[in-house]
């Protein structure tokens, strides 16, 4: 019979090989896991445009050679320098908008068409909840918006991630007619409001508090960029107009 002291180091070293093992593993690993997460990132913005049948090639493709990553400030500056995939977003939303970093991803359609695509994260019931909307190039029309979230209650607020809550978006108005900010506004369907179907989607049946705040998500994440999109559109409207 073995004693308590062979146990206790045979123990030890067993500990210590899977430890090294495992970190091993682990760093070995990073590589993939930080390509995959790229790619579920790029698949998302491009869903947001309206590209949802792409094979991981074609999303790497797409995104190579019809996606501009920019960063800007509440100022409606270019950053110079700057990665939009480096940014943390839940860093940045909880910042005063003067102080934040603005990812922007401007994706150019085969028509030539830009569309403007802003990242968005917030909190619903029981988690993070993000998304990213595409603007149009009037930056006002909705083209497209995708949702996800960490935790919310399927059936529920998990209908966020839904392409049925999602296509809502499509042909909203984030701006009024006398040119202020509205954003989109997530809100119960007998809910009686002060602005137009124009800039209202249907909440989640059950899921008021996802509702909330993906309502508030878009506000908060949406608003910062107006300086941005009013230079481009200056940029963008022929002398004399």
């Amino acid at each position: 019979m073995h004693s308590n002291r062979y146990t206790l180091m045979y123990a030890a070293a067993i500990s210590v090989l899977t430890a090294v093992i495992l970190a091993f593993l682990s760093e070995s690993l990073k590589p993939a896991q930080q390509a995959n997460i790229a790619l579920d990132k790029q698949i998302n913005i491009l869903r947001s445009v309206r590209i949802t049948d792409a094979k991981p090639d074609q999303v790497r493709a797409l995104f190579q050679e019809r996606v501009r990553k920019v960063v800007v400030n509440s100022q409606g500056e270019e950053l110079a320098g700057q990665d939009p995939d480096a940014i943390v977003l839940k860093d940045e939303v909880n910042k005063p908008a003067a102080e934040r970093k603005l990812p922007l991803y401007i994706y150019t359609g085969d028509d030539g068409r830009k569309y403007y695509i802003i990242p968005t994260y917030g909190v619903g019931l029981w988690g993070p909840i993000w998304g990213y909307v595409a603007l149009e190039d009037d930056f006002n029309t909705v083209y497209g918006a995708t949702f996800d979230h960490k935790g919310e209650t399927p059936g529920l607020g998990a209908e966020i991630a839904e392409a049925e809550f999602q296509a809502q978006f499509r042909g909203k108005k984030i701006m009024s007619e006398s040119n202020t900010f509205v954003s989109v506004r997530v809100v119960k369907p007998t809910d009686k409001t002060d602005f137009g179907d124009e800039h209202r989607v249907d909440g989640i049946s059950g899921g008021t508090i996802t509702s909330r705040g993906t309502d508030a998500m878009l506000k908060n994440c949406i608003e910062p960029y107006l300086a941005y999109f009013g230079k481009q559109k200056q940029s963008l409207t022929p002398a004399g107009e």
